[in-house]
């Protein structure tokens, strides 16, 4: 990428932004994108990607390029962007619940590939009467619950007389299951990891059994959040993944023992703005930028590169509260520092654009072309 066109409403490009600000190493993105793209193709599994992690086109079509079938988003708002932009295999993975909602899902039925997961008689009904409104059965994924209850039918006797309940409406087609077993963050180690994969697959592997053993059609399988993706050879049985958070990584990935500070593809760049006691300094970067989700596993607020004695304590809004021995780290006003943030799928969000970096350099930006699409 090399864009140094003038987005309508946006600065002018500049070498050296005000802080704080975010960027992408196109690099090392495109590096990940490479890297899970291949291992799935290797093992049979289609990707899916989730757009919630960069909310932007221009990245979802290289994830197109490399091999992904479609892209998954988490909230209607966020098809219709992409659907706009030419995408036009969507899975939608959220209940869809109330009158504006299932018209808002039948416009994008009747113009691209959706599909949607479902969980509740309700839902199923709604669903049902868009695919009759249509002429065209709405392709519905039954949604398994993978532990951490927000969501799903539990594995046996209930998510079979779901599937057989609904299997008799006019308008559905039933496309096949989808889980997410969020528990697996829970874990550090790679034999845990590895365990947990192995009981995700088996757990949906006796689901898939269960519910074709009663005649329910189930072509897609899908699973996988960014561990169960980056280990999927243990994932025997699955399909097709959804990962996202692989795209970036976070500090979160890098305490797992899922990727390094170097495929760490987003960043923000902050400057040290006060130094009000020694041992502690505050930086022009908050809640507003870091976001104040925790780490799993590790503590503070993003990793510094280069500091890894330095900790960010603490956030208000628009400050960081750093926290450092004096007598073994130095800092200046108007020193900038470079942070892995602990959660990179919430940092696009809170930008009209993040950087785009080529050889350490600014190239162009990235449109959160989906961004506050939460609805």
């Amino acid at each position: 990428m090399n864009d140094n066109t003038i987005t309508p409403g946006l600065p002018e490009l500049d070498s050296n932004p005000p802080t704080p600000y975010a960027f992408v190493d196109l690099d090392a993105a495109e590096r990940n994108i490479s890297r899970m793209a291949g291992k799935l193709a290797e093992h049979g599994i289609r990707h899916r990607p989730h757009i919630k992690t960069h909310k932007s086109l221009e990245i979802a079509r290289k994830q197109l390029a490399a091999g992904a079938v479609g892209i998954t988003t988490a909230k209607l708002s966020e098809a219709e962007v992409f659907a706009d932009g030419g995408i036009d295999d969507i899975l939608v993975a959220l209940a869809i619940v109330g009158e504006r909602n299932l018209e808002r899902l039948e416009r994008l039925h009747r113009r691209i590939r959706v599909t949607v997961t479902v969980d509740s008689w309700e839902a199923a009904l709604g669903l049902s009467a868009v695919g009759e409104r249509t002429g065209k059965p709405v392709r519905v994924l039954i949604e398994l619950d993978g532990g951490l209850h927000r969501g799903g039918r539990q594995p046996g006797e209930d998510i079979v007389a779901f599937a057989r309940k609904i299997q008799e409406l006019p308008g559905i087609e039933i496309g096949g299951i989808m889980a997410y077993f969020g528990l697996v963050y829970r874990n550090r180690s790679e034999d845990a990891l590895k365990a947990a994969v192995l009981e995700e697959a088996e757990i949906i592997r006796g689901v898939v059994s269960d519910l074709r053993e009663a005649g329910i059609p189930v072509d897609i399988v899908s699973s996988g959040s960014t561990p169960t993706s980056k280990l999927c050879e243990y994932a025997e049985g699955i399909t097709e993944v959804r990962a996202g958070n692989y795209l970036y990584n976070d500090v979160s990935a890098v305490s797992m023992g899922l990727a390094e500070p170097e495929d760490c593809a987003l960043r923000v760049i902050a400057t040290v703005i006060s130094i009000p006691l020694p041992g502690m300094a505050t930086i022009d970067a908050g809640s507003k930028t870091l976001t104040s989700d925790r780490s799993h596993h590790t503590d503070g607020f993003g990793m510094i590169i280069g500091q890894p004695d330095i900790m960010i304590a603490s956030l208000n809004e628009e400050h960081g509260m750093l926290r450092y021995d004096p007598a073994q780290v130095s800092l200046s006003i108007g020193d900038r520092i470079e942070i892995i943030p602990n959660h990179s799928c919430v940092i696009p969000n809170l930008n009209d654009f993040v950087y785009a970096v080529r050889g350490g350099e600014i190239a162009g930006r990235i449109k959160t072309d989906a961004r506050g699409c939460n609805y």
